[in-house]
């Protein structure tokens, strides 16, 4: 053993180098000493390993003194609970952060490997599934850039959401095998293990007064959530932090009486439980089983993010009412929002703290992030289900619930609408835990993710608790960062932006806006023009090689890139396809623009009408694409498996950044603030953070259409006649014919008979109320296409407009008004 005045002396590790011909040494002793390959028979797969644990070494000595330096200091620490973090790859993210890109580039260069062909190999983290997670992994690479201590909690799913293939244009879901070789970015930690409780009962002990009882919890069932560690590299190293994931593990993997017994399969019983909690993101919830499954993931890894939290505080600091000094917890969404009571429980049960103090130390120590008004995504779980599973947290949400309640009695004059609206359970039908409400009490900030989106929390969803809270609710609009979808996903634009304005944006995207003065610089726009012709032959050297489909990259590539969902309306999308098909048929003599629409996003497995639209997405282009009769002017491709490794060759080849939202049901978007950035024009809505966009790239650089967030709430709430709008709308009524008479699906003539009735019968994402305001907006876009030097200018001043919506910006605001932590 080593004492603690020993490990205080002892040496940090001296930086390696990162010359080419050390880095080539390197490479080829890791891929003989912990690969165990000879170079000459070493497969790509050995390379790629070889060279990210070179690569890894140089990160290692930046995280162990970014450690260091945080205990040193004392610095606050910002833990970020998050159901997902869409990290993607890691390897080309490191060495750009880390300035080695060049030297390892020319040290495989000088082995005979292609860095890229290496790069490619890697699979994409399966950690996430859309906007929550890719916000999640750029939030925490701008943490590291800013120099904030910051950890990453979430789960180490071994197969993700799912693979998603098609098969006869219908989405299948096969399982994500990404740790199929290993992960070598990641380091297990098997001494930071905590145990998880789950059911049981709880044990009232004796004492003389109520102020002064006490609770055990006596789980019935116990796991154990063990860390793996993945070191996140801001730019220039300028720090290093930590994503912890956990995985599920048996206390007991093996029953060794029953085995013996002959009873192989019960005798794994409890390891296969322990380890079917890691196994999937987002397991179906229709279910019971799955209800139960979903719950216990987020009270695993919230219980575990936790526990790991105090003892690493109680280990430094010794006194738990210190905690919001020197820790800040962000809730990202409701997921880990169950961690307001498992806190609770730790201080009072564990710790054995008295409620008030216990429940002041919660709130200052916790901050929530909304991302949605959906009601289906502000989780609520059945109180039986949550007693049954958590019994001593229903314990403390009933007692949480009632102090708030008597607040809002006693101080606000609430009536019994309002306390029904403010309580955590909800007791309208079948009672249920309000979780978004939970985290909203249980915080001392609840911010909103775009403008629009934070004013329509405080009159909507969460009026009444704003109205007890007033102070609370702030806006945090979020970001990305331009690391990876600028540097990294279009390095041609990036180089030709640095040979320019010079490098200053590096470390402040908003200096991007130097960039404009070049917007009117004929040679700069034509320069502009080929990066993203290049940028675009890429793409459509993608699309023939995994679809077979052939397109003119000439041609206006239209492109809507998120999860399936009825209010991101890909269906909206695809009629105006249809109908412009249509037109395009009846009027050949008319100079049509060429556009190729690209779709790809994954539907949730149990989302019928989701996974129906992608369905109608690929008949609609089959039919499409192999008519001649359009001289393939349109052409339609739903690329499968939607990823951030897809997502940044889509990118960077986008003419056209499809962002139309029901307005008010978007709370931000992040796609629509990479498009820009890589100079596409939007054509959206009012909804989430295009408002922001168009007040930054002025009203003729963006194509906005359709209803605003009141318009829509006012039709919903006085009614709307969505079949008087379709039959008065020829292009319309036609478009919704040609697809429910089966034009489109020959073999199934009925396929789509019901989704089109929904839009005659109420039309809710307002579809058709929007239909023909985006069809002139289109029509706009062609125009505009036409005049091309007009179209580079306004691409080049999106580029120089949209830096404000770096994710360094966003984590700055938070660091600075929620947080309190950073330099």
């Amino acid at each position: 053993m080593i004492s603690k005045s020993a490990k205080a002396d002892l040496p940090a590790p001296e930086l390696r180098s990162g010359d080419p011909a050390t880095l080539a040494a390197d490479i080829i002793e890791r891929l003989t000493y912990s690969i165990g390959k000879d170079a000459k028979v070493a497969k790509p797969h050995d390379w790629m390993t070889a060279t990210i644990l070179v690569i890894r070494d140089r990160v290692i000595d930046h995280w162990m003194a970014s450690t260091r330096k945080t205990y040193e200091e004392g610095a606050k620490r910002v833990y970020y609970l998050s159901l997902e973090f869409l990290i993607g790859r890691l390897t080309r993210d490191a060495v750009t952060n880390l300035g080695l890109l060049e030297e390892v580039q020319q040290a495989l260069q000088s082995l005979g490997v292609d860095f890229d062909a290496v790069a490619a190999l890697e699979p994409d983290a399966a950690l996430g599934n859309g906007g929550l997670g890719r916000l999640a992994a750029c939030f925490m690479e701008s943490m590291a850039t800013v120099d904030i201590p910051a950890y990453g909690y979430g789960i180490r799913y071994v197969h993700g959401l799912f693979k998603q293939q098609m098969s006869d244009g219908w989405q299948v879901e096969l399982p994500e095998t990404w740790l199929s070789h290993g992960n070598p970015w990641e380091f297990p930690r098997h001494e930071s293990a905590y145990e998880i409780g789950f059911g049981g009962s709880v044990e009232t002990l004796e004492a003389e007064t109520e102020e002064t009882q006490r609770f055990v919890w006596k789980p019935q069932e116990r796991m154990m959530a063990v860390a793996y560690d993945t070191p996140v590299v801001g730019w220039r190293a300028n720090r290093v932090n930590t994503l912890r994931l956990w995985t599920a593990q048996p206390i007991d993997p093996i029953l060794l009486d029953a085995f013996n017994a002959g009873d192989h399969i019960g005798a794994l019983r409890e390891s296969n439980k322990a380890e079917a909690l890691t196994q999937v993101l987002y397991p179906a919830d229709e279910t019971p089983a799955g209800q139960e499954l979903r719950l216990r993931q987020e009270y695993f890894f919230s219980s575990a993010s936790l526990q790991d939290i105090l003892r690493r505080h109680i280990q430094q600091y010794g006194d738990l009412t210190t905690l919001p000094d020197k820790v800040a917890i962000q809730l990202n969404d409701t997921h880990p929002a169950v961690s307001v009571a498992e806190l609770m429980r730790l201080l009072i049960d564990v710790h054995e703290m008295e409620f008030d103090p216990a429940w002041d130390i919660t709130r200052a120590t916790f901050s929530y992030t909304n991302h949605t008004l959906l009601p289906e995504a502000l989780e609520s779980w059945p109180v039986p289900l949550f007693e049954r599973l958590l019994p001593r947290h229903m314990q403390l949400v009933y007692a949480i619930n009632a102090k708030v309640l008597r607040q809002a009695r006693k101080e606000r004059g609430y009536d019994e609408d309002q306390i029904r609206s403010v309580s955590v359970i909800d007791e309208g039908g079948e009672r249920r835990v309000r979780m978004g409400n939970l985290a909203f009490i249980g915080s001392h900030s609840i911010n909103g993710v775009s403008a629009l989106h934070t004013d329509l929390m405080k009159q909507t969803v969460f009026s009444d608790l704003h109205g007890l809270y007033p102070d609370r609710i702030n806006n945090k609009t979020n970001g990305i960062t331009p690391r990876r979808w600028l540097m990294q996903c279009n390095p041609g634009l990036f180089s030709l932006i640095r040979e320019a304005i010079g490098d200053d944006f590096m470390d402040d995207a908003e200096a991007l806006s130097a960039l404009a003065s070049f917007a009117g610089d004929a040679e700069f726009r034509a320069r502009f023009a080929a990066v993203k012709r290049d940028n675009k032959i890429r793409l459509a050297n993608l699309v023939a090689r995994r679809m077979g489909i052939r397109v003119d990259p000439s041609a206006l590539f239209d492109i809507q890139i998120k999860r399936i969902h009825e209010y991101k309306r890909q269906l909206l999308n695809i009629i105006e396809a249809v109908a412009l098909y249509d037109q395009m048929r009846s009027h050949p003599e008319r100079d049509w623009t060429p556009r190729v629409k690209f779709f790809a996003g994954k539907a949730a497995p149990s989302y019928h009408n989701a996974k129906l639209i992608i369905k109608l997405a690929n008949d609609v282009a089959r039919v499409i694409n192999n008519d001649p009769a359009v001289h393939g002017l349109l052409k339609i491709a739903f690329i499968p498996n939607y990823n951030v490794s897809l997502a940044e060759v889509m990118v960077p080849a986008a003419d056209l950044s499809e962002q139309i939202s029901t307005a008010g049901m978007e709370a931000s978007g992040t796609g629509n603030m990479k498009f820009a950035l890589n100079g596409a024009l939007t054509i959206g809505t009012l909804d989430g953070a295009n408002v922001e966009i168009k007040e930054c790239v002025g009203d003729d650089n963006i194509v906005i259409f359709g209803l605003t967030a009141s318009e829509v709430a006012e039709r919903r709430a006085t009614g709307h006649n969505p079949r008087g709008i379709i039959e008065a709308s020829p292009e319309l009524s036609q478009a919704l014919s040609a697809i429910s008479s089966g034009v489109f699906s020959p073999d199934d003539r009925n396929r789509y008979s019901d989704l089109i009735a929904g839009l005659y019968d109420h039309d809710w994402f307002m579809v058709a109320a929007d239909f023909d305001a985006y069809a002139r907006a289109q029509r706009q876009v062609d125009s505009l296409w036409v005049d091309e030097e007009a179209w580079n200018s306004r691409t080049i001043l999106n580029t120089a407009r949209v830096g404000w919506f770096s994710s360094d910006r966003t984590i700055r605001q938070y660091a600075k008004e929620i947080w309190k932590a950073g330099p």
